[in-house]
């Protein structure tokens, strides 16, 4: 019985030992578990999350940048493609542009000779006036000029118009203004009025005279012929702005 006790003994005791050590061992496994749960926790904020992500940001911003630098060189390649392919829209968009300034240029030389084909003025080397004594109204001059040349020119706005020793020309009956100068075509005439005197008498300093000069704006001046034994004038002495029509001339 003593010996069975003591193998008893020996094997709880043996026993007791090994569920001892298990234990130990079990502890220290869950002590090295934690441990190494606790070094990656522990490096994780340290260098993973704090370190990776700004270095991975960087370099994903060197990256971006890298690659929007590529893509800008792409773009500046396009570009020069485009500008190559440009360079030579532009080379004959040049040489079309050219073609339009020389267009323009027609168009200048054109306007150039539309602007030489505007009437001049007229002048007494291509205009003959002459003068006309009318019954009706009373007391008044017909002026005729007549375009001799082969332009057609520009009259004065109206007849200056000097009767013999005259300091003065006359003055013009403003309510006889066209809308514009009076032109004349070759062979084609202008017409004016002049009311000598007063029909009733009521003028002054009236006098007998049998000649008469109209100058012209480029400083050429006409000598026009009065009718036989010439005409009277005094302070009434009114003259109309030229016009394309007679009757408007006389309706003063």
């Amino acid at each position: 019985m003593s010996t069975r006790t003591a193998r008893r003994t020996r094997l709880f005791a043996a026993t007791t030992v090994a569920l001892a050590a298990l234990s130990l061992t079990a502890c220290e496994s869950g002590d090295g578990s934690d441990t190494g749960a606790a070094a990656p926790s522990s490096s994780a904020p340290a260098g993973g999350s704090s370190e990776q992500p700004p270095a991975g940001g960087k370099e994903s911003g060197n990256a971006t940048e890298a690659n929007g630098s590529k893509g800008t060189n792409g773009s500046a390649g396009a570009s020069g493609a485009k500008d190559s392919s440009g360079a030579d829209s532009s080379g004959s968009g040049s040489s079309g542009s050219s073609g339009s300034s020389g267009s323009a240029g027609k168009s200048t030389g054109g306007t150039g000779d539309d602007d030489s084909d505007l009437p001049g003025k007229c002048s007494a080397t291509d205009v003959k006036i002459t003068a006309t004594k009318v019954s009706r109204p009373l007391n008044h001059l017909l002026l005729t000029a007549t375009n001799t040349g082969s332009k057609t020119c520009m009259l004065p706005p109206y007849p200056a118009a000097r009767f013999g020793e005259a300091q003065s020309v006359p003055p013009v009956a403003q309510a006889t203004k066209p809308q514009s100068l009076t032109g004349v075509e070759p062979g084609k005439s202008g017409y004016a009025g002049v009311l000598l005197s007063s029909g009733d008498g009521s003028g002054e300093n009236g006098y007998e005279t049998d000649t008469l000069t109209i100058p012209f704006e480029d400083g050429s001046i006409a000598t026009v012929a009065l009718p036989a034994g010439g005409v009277y004038v005094d302070t009434a002495l009114t003259v109309t702005y030229w016009q394309t029509d007679m009757d408007a001339a006389l309706a003063h």
